[in-house]
């Protein structure tokens, strides 16, 4: 396993060393524990994202979506086993329990969840706060009248 060293890059900024962690973390990425339940991510508008994930078999009831800190966590555990007493000649919905973690970016909140046709979607918006905008910073010439008066 090899570890990537960014810290050059980080020589001007601060603050950045959860990249570096994220950097990691996707070297060792297993792809076998990653592909179930399959997902995708799409911006919807510029401060507007979905996350939706084929969960086919589970009802609300058997989901759960927790966000803390920037980690957004999707679980799913079936309640009980349909299969008793079954023969399956082919099985090939999966309904094993799974958990999926997201990375979300600061100022990002879950709005909401919708489960339809098997696929859970989860809504996320960024809000950046209003401190955080950018600003305009006006140039006044008393600024420089004070200087030469001292």
């Amino acid at each position: 396993m090899r570890t990537l060293d960014l810290s050059p890059l980080f020589r001007h900024s601060v603050g950045f060393d959860r990249m570096q962690r994220l950097m990691n973390s996707a070297s060792e990425w297993d792809s076998n524990a990653q592909a179930y339940p399959p997902y995708n991510i799409e911006q919807v508008e510029d401060d507007t994202y979905r996350v939706t994930i084929a969960v086919a078999g589970f009802n609300e009831n058997e989901l759960d979506i927790t966000a803390k800190e920037n980690t957004l966590t999707i679980t799913g555990k079936l309640s009980t086993d349909d299969s008793e007493g079954v023969t399956f000649l082919h099985r090939g919905i999966a309904g094993r329990a799974f958990e999926r973690r997201f990375e979300i970016a600061d100022h990002i909140r879950v709005a909401g969840a919708d489960l339809k046709n098997g696929l859970l979607s989860v809504e996320l918006v960024r809000e950046v706060p209003e401190e955080m905008k950018p600003r305009k910073i006006s140039i006044s010439t008393k600024a420089l009248e004070h200087n030469k008066a001292a």
